[in-house]
Parts: structure tokens; sequence; C-alpha cells
């Protein structure tokens, strides 16, 4: 099963990893950006966008559907960039396939298990869309905001909808990312990777912290840090020209 992927640009290659809940359009202005001096490779991860479902997910299972794609496109070097969950996929893929990675940049994600549950909320409203068979996405919205305050949220998951007949759906595969919700939050320490790194950190988000400095350090023993000034999580959807002038910049320079 190959994933859902789209391509843009020319150049050196770059591949796109989305975060939990999103799709290969989550880093879109980023991608546009990079296009001008790059090949640009966007994914669906499993149970996500037009990819397909799976009661199996882990981390290792993810990098390894992005290893396909890769070979069917007969790609042997690529940069990767990572949102959230997507940058734990792509520490795994460097931590695989060392050799075919040759620049490796996280947007606010630590290689650490996450014992909060963060998304039980999300899930809630997600179900009370499943249960409640809206026609209209205004009546999703109101669905959702039973479980979810944020406006913000609630707008980033509703471009998963699809219409399906009369009904609007959800295109992730909620009922395995509940059930493999521990999965997506836990983390296996990986074997270092040498390449070059970068660590990008929204700096009000807690996703990356002091006391994690240790364990980035020993899985990637050369990597730098960037911290987005007054940017939460969704650091590329709050600052977009500031998170391509980084991603660009180290992109350049770790080239040479």
């Amino acid at each position: 099963m190959l994933l859902n992927f789209k391509q843009q640009g020319n150049g050196s290659t770059v591949l796109l990893i989305h975060g939990l809940f999103g799709s290969l359009d989550n880093l879109g202005l980023l991608a546009r950006h990079l296009e001008k001096d790059h090949h640009v490779i966007s994914v669906d991860l499993r149970n996500h966008g037009r990819s397909f479902h799976s009661e199996e997910i882990s981390y290792e299972l993810m990098a390894n559907d992005i290893f396909h794609v890769m070979e069917h496109l007969n790609i042997q070097q690529f940069s990767v960039v990572g949102h959230s969950m997507g940058g734990k996929v792509a520490m795994t893929l460097a931590a695989l396939y060392p050799e075919r990675i040759t620049q490796l940049a996280i947007l606010d994600m630590a290689p650490v298990p996450y014992l909060v549950r963060r998304h039980d909320n999300v899930f809630a409203g997600l179900n009370a869309v499943i249960q409640g068979q809206p026609e209209k996405r205004s009546d999703a919205d109101t669905l959702m905001a039973q479980h979810i305050q944020e406006p913000g949220v609630r707008q980033f998951l509703s471009k998963s909808l699809f219409k399906n007949e009369q009904t609007l759906e959800w295109r992730f595969n909620v009922a395995g990312l509940i059930a493999q919700y521990e999965q997506i939050t836990g983390w296996k320490e990986c074997p270092p990777y040498l390449g070059p790194t970068l660590f990008v950190k929204g700096q009000n988000s807690d996703y990356i912290q002091a006391d994690h400095k240790e364990a980035i350090m020993k899985q990637f023993p050369n990597a730098k840090a960037h911290m987005v000034a007054n940017t939460g999580h969704w650091l590329h959807a709050e600052k977009p020209e500031a998170v391509n002038r980084v991603i660009e910049r180290f992109l350049v320079t770790a080239a040479h």
C-alpha cells in the first residue's frame, strides 16, 4: 500500500511530514516557499488524508511507509521536515535509513514519550460528529464545540471532513487513532542520527522542554535549536514566514 503524496518544484528533494489529525496540506505554505529551489514531496501518513487506513500504528511502520514512497520515486537522498507526530516519524526514518537522509528538521517535538493525554477532548469532538452524522459543516462545528473550545482547532480538524453521499465524515481513521494513541504519544529511543539536525520550538509550546535536551543530544548529537517567538505548537501556521526562513536557511547552510 502506497501513501498518498504530492510533488512540486525542482532541485534537491525535501520531504514534509504532517502531524496528528493533519494531512499533506498542513505544511502547504512551507511547500510553496521551498518549491522555488527544491523538489518538495508532501505525504498523507497512514490513517490520515487520502492514505490507507490500518489498525496498526507505530513509528517504525509509518517511517517505512514513507521509505516505500521514496523507493517508488527512486529518490536516494533527501532532507526531511516533520511537525509534531510527523517529527517523530521523521526521527525514526533518520534512525532507520541514516544514509538516505541529508538533513533533518523537527518542528516542535522531542524524542521522548509524552505521558499526558492531550487529545481526549478532540477525540470526543470527532466521535460527536461521527454519531451526529451532520450534513453541513456548521452543524459539524456545533457538534465539535461541545468538546473542543478553541475555534482554531475545530477549523483545523474540519479540513479533514468530506461528504460521503449526504453525510460529512472524517478522512482519518478515528477508531484506529484512539486505539493506538499510546503508540503515538510514546517513544522508543533510537540509535543516534549523526547528520545535521534542527529542532524548531514554538516559544509558548511545552512540547520541547529544557529537560529534553539530554534525550535530544543523545539521539541527535549534531542537533541545533531555534526558537520562534510568540508561537505555540502550530508555529508554522502562526508565523509561516519566520518558520519558512528558518527551514530554508538550515537547508542551505547544512548542505554546504
